[in-house]
């Protein structure tokens, strides 16, 4: 089973460019499948896995405690695989195709509202160090521009056109766009990168954009987190303040102030309508609060 597999994660990697994060995802999905195809019956292969052995093992996850929203990415890694199998003729009946992923709920993205981060951008006071900048240009970079936090922590300088108010973004598949900065978002830039000089200053010279302090180094996902959290602490008690709160805000607020969804969806990377259309229930929620809040008979 093992050539199979390591030539599918090769077309993963070189030929559809697929992020390194989901290259292992896709991998660690397919070696828990095949681990349970072999404790139901040591000779089975990839050629002679069935649907019904397929749909045992999305009920044995499910029983196993495993979510549906994290059933269906596991489901889609074994489908992928099969249609690439099929489309090379190594295989010629595809057991995945019909196998149906239990139904998942949406729920509406975590947002701040406009009033919070009026507080958060305008009143509240940042620390004049280092860290205080790079916290106010990070929360103002993801709530400016919405882009993911993979995008913000591979960005270089040289992404970023301050003349022009625009920075480039590699978002999902390597895929490129153009994002526009508002004033306040190129002025933070602009002290912040004043500051970047001086820490780096000695140290190992690096393209990255946002940088520690103590090593000079691209930030890392976990320390991104840290300081989005403890500062969007400062303005809303809800336990959701990750750094994709703000990619939600940005999106809800342009639908909010009459933003079209095609547009919100080239801002945001999406692939599809579909997927940046749950912003609109978030904002019908909005809508509907405000309406329980100011009409008399609600």
């Amino acid at each position: 089973m093992d050539a199979w597999f390591e030539e599918f994660i090769a077309y993963l990697r070189y030929e559809r460019n697929y992020s390194e994060l989901t290259v292992v995802s896709y991998s660690s999905s397919l070696k828990a499948f095949e681990l349970f195809c072999k404790s139901l019956e040591e000779e089975l292969t990839w050629k002679t896995v069935s649907s019904d052995v397929i749909r045992s093992w999305v009920v044995a996850l499910l029983d196993g405690g495993v979510a549906p929203a994290g059933v269906y990415p596991k489901l889609s890694a074994v489908k992928s695989f099969y249609r690439f199998l099929l489309k090379r003729g190594l295989v010629t009946v595809d057991p995945a195709y019909g196998v149906s992923a239990p139904k998942k709920s949406k729920p509406l993205p975590c947002f701040l509202r406009e009033k919070d981060l009026d507080c958060l951008l305008d009143d509240l006071g940042f620390p004049e160090t280092y860290e205080g900048r790079l916290s106010k240009t990070l929360v103002t970079m993801l709530y400016a521009t919405g882009m993911r936090a993979a995008e913000l922590i591979g960005l270089d300088v040289a992404d970023v056109d301050l003349q022009n108010s625009v920075v480039s973004v590699v978002g999902k598949r390597n895929k490129h766009r153009l994002i526009p900065m508002i004033p306040e978002l190129v002025a933070s830039l602009k002290v912040y990168l004043a500051e970047r000089e001086k820490v780096l200053e000695g140290k190992a010279d690096t393209q990255a954009l946002f940088v520690t302090k103590r090593s000079g180094r691209r930030i890392n996902y976990p320390k991104l987190r840290q300081l989005v959290r403890g500062t969007l602490a400062n303005v809303t008690m809800q336990s959701k303040r990750s750094p994709h709160v703000l990619r939600h805000s940005f999106a809800t607020s342009l639908l909010n102030n009459s933003a079209d969804l095609q547009s919100v969806k080239e801002l945001l990377g999406h692939e599809s309508l579909e997927t940046t259309a749950i912003y609109t229930h978030t904002t019908f929620e909005e809508l509907k609060r405000m309406y329980n809040q100011a009409h008399p008979r609600a």
